[in-house]
C-alpha cells in the first residue's frame, strides 16, 4: 500500500471582521471573487458546481455553521474542502483546509499526473488564492 498524500492546510490573518471575511467565504458572489464561478448556495446538502479550468465541477455543501465554518465535496476525486473562520479581536483568522487526497503515485484521470503532483500545484494555488485573492476582497474597502 502506498503513502497517503497529506492534507493541504494554510492559515492566515485577515484585517478584516468576520462577517465580512464569512460573506466572501459563504456566498456565491463572494466566492466568484477570489475562488472560482460558481453556483453555490449556502444550504447544507446543496449541490452546486464551481466552474474549474478542467470544466464544471461538481460540490455538496456538507456542513455549514455561520460564520464560522464551511465543508464541502469538490469533483469527483473524493476532496473535502474546510474554511474555518476564527475571530481574533478586530481580525479573521482563516483557514483553509483541502483533505481527501488518495496515494502518492496514483494518477489523476483529469489532470493525468500524479496525485502528490496535482498537490504541490493545488498548494500554490491556495496559497495564491488565500494570501493574495482572498486577502484583497475582504481587506479592501
Amino acid at each position: 500500500m502506498g503513502q497517503k498524500v497529506e492534507d493541504i492546510q494554510q492559515t492566515v490573518i485577515l484585517d478584516a471582521p468576520i462577517e465580512k471575511v464569512w460573506a466572501k467565504t459563504a456566498t456565491a458572489e463572494g466566492l466568484e471573487e477570489w475562488f472560482m464561478p460558481n453556483d453555490f448556495r449556502p444550504e447544507a446538502g446543496q449541490e452546486f458546481h464551481l466552474q474549474s479550468p478542467f470544466g464544471p465541477s461538481p460540490c455538496k455543501v456538507l456542513e455549514i455553521d455561520p460564520p464560522n465554518r464551511l465543508s464541502f465535496s469538490w469533483d469527483t476525486e473524493g476532496w473535502i474542502v474546510t474554511f474555518l473562520l476564527k475571530e481574533i479581536e478586530e481580525k479573521t483568522e482563516f483557514t483553509v483546509i483541502h483533505s481527501g487526497w488518495g496515494e502518492a503515485g496514483e494518477t489523476m484521470p483529469k489532470a493525468n499526473a500524479p496525485v502528490s503532483a496535482v498537490r504541490d500545484r493545488m498548494n500554490g494555488g491556495w496559497s495564491g488564492l488565500v494570501n493574495e485573492k482572498l486577502r484583497k476582497a475582504v481587506e479592501s474597502t
